[in-house]
């Protein structure tokens, strides 16, 4: 038999799946995905292992829950991209009160005097600490990748964090 042959007999097949996974396929790519299932378990059907027909559904099936897997972790990740970047426009720093935005002072540029300067800063600091502040606030790596970095445990890192903040407060307060 040939495989357009094999279409045609089982074609329902695709569409049976399409409506057991409650499945909205306006642009066929279900179906098409569908095919393309279909075609690679005529290639790899061994007759030993079982019917063709269960192979076609268990590959049918699989390959699109493997597609709706796919199409939501791409959704997901749409999302937290829209998120990311409306909060670098907006700094995540507004408040929304009578149906108008009015922006959050700033509360990092409040922490220091003007005339506070990095170096001073890097004096009250120990090394770990000031590495601290380059990784994780200027580099913007997260705590796991500077643990990794440095060879110590995320609750190290973590450390280094709580102490930096204690002292820029302290800092802040003496201005």
């Amino acid at each position: 038999m040939t495989f357009e042959e094999i279409v045609e007999q089982n074609e329902r097949r695709i569409h049976y799946h399409i409506h057991k996974l409650h499945i909205n396929d306006p642009h066929q790519e279900f179906y098409q995905e569908g095919l393309v299932a279909m075609w690679n378990a005529y290639e790899n059907y061994k007759p030993d292992k079982g019917p063709l027909a269960t192979y076609f559904n268990y590959t049918i099936r699989n390959r699109m829950i493997d597609l709706i897997r796919k199409k939501t972790r791409e959704r997901e990740n749409d999302d937290t991209y829209e998120a990311h970047q409306f909060l670098k426009r907006t700094h995540g720093n507004y408040v929304r009160a009578g149906g108008r935005m009015y922006p959050i002072s700033n509360q990092e540029t409040e922490y220091f005097h003007e005339n506070t300067d990095l170096e001073d800063i890097k004096k009250e600091l120990t090394e770990n600490q000031w590495k601290w502040v380059l990784l994780f606030i200027v580099k913007d790596l997260s705590i796991k990748e500077i643990a990794d970095r440095e060879g110590v445990s995320t609750d190290a890192v973590k450390s280094w964090g709580r102490e930096v903040r204690r002292k820029l407060r302290s800092a802040a307060l003496d201005y």
